[in-house]
């Protein structure tokens, strides 16, 4: 009889346009960052998953350290042109930055999320609304005026998308609004 094993989490964070797939405790070269060595700092979460679920636009953070700015392997560049005598090389090498994943899904961002929606799970029950003609509103409306919605707003807005009009560029834009609003 085969036995189940346990799978490790994992995560898909974007950093410089790029998306990575990470684990704790492992190292990987990005792009150059602005951050100092042994300094920690938080990449966007794209996808949590492990033990065979996943989920997308995650409300938990990855904490990751950079271990050393660095400079990638040289390349080199030649061009050439037959019958003329033309040859040019050059070279370049790439700037890194060396990271280490610390965590995943751990961090203060959770504890307060938890905390905000023990507070007064009542209060936001009544004022669940979407705003006022929220259903006729187009992808782009809702792209432009939700940055000014409150969370409340945003979050009835989702429920709405996810049960009526399933539309996957609102839906987007909404999360995306509403994981700004919890930033700060």
């Amino acid at each position: 009889m085969a036995t189940k094993t346990k799978t490790e989490s994992y995560a898909i964070i974007g950093l410089g346009g790029k998306q990575y797939v990470v684990r704790e405790g492992e190292r990987l070269l990005v792009d150059r960052l602005g951050t100092d060595e042994g300094k920690t700092f938080h990449p966007d979460v794209l996808f949590l998953g492990g033990n065979g679920d996943g989920q997308l636009a995650p409300k938990t953070q990855v904490t990751a350290r950079v271990v050393g700015h660095v400079l990638g392997e040289k390349v080199r560049i030649g061009k050439y042109r037959p019958k003329t005598g033309y040859r040019k090389h050059t070279g370049f090498r790439a700037r890194l930055s060396q990271i280490e994943i610390e965590s995943i899904g751990s961090g203060a961002k959770r504890s307060t999320v938890a905390a905000k929606e023990k507070e007064a799970p009542a209060a936001k029950e009544a004022a669940a609304q979407p705003p006022r003609g929220y259903a006729d509103f187009t992808v782009a409306e809702i792209t432009e005026k939700s940055k000014r919605w409150k969370p409340e707003q945003l979050e009835a807005a989702l429920a709405y998308e996810r049960a009526h009009a399933e539309r996957k560029g609102a839906i987007a834009a909404l999360t995306s609004a509403l994981a700004a609003k919890e930033e700060k």
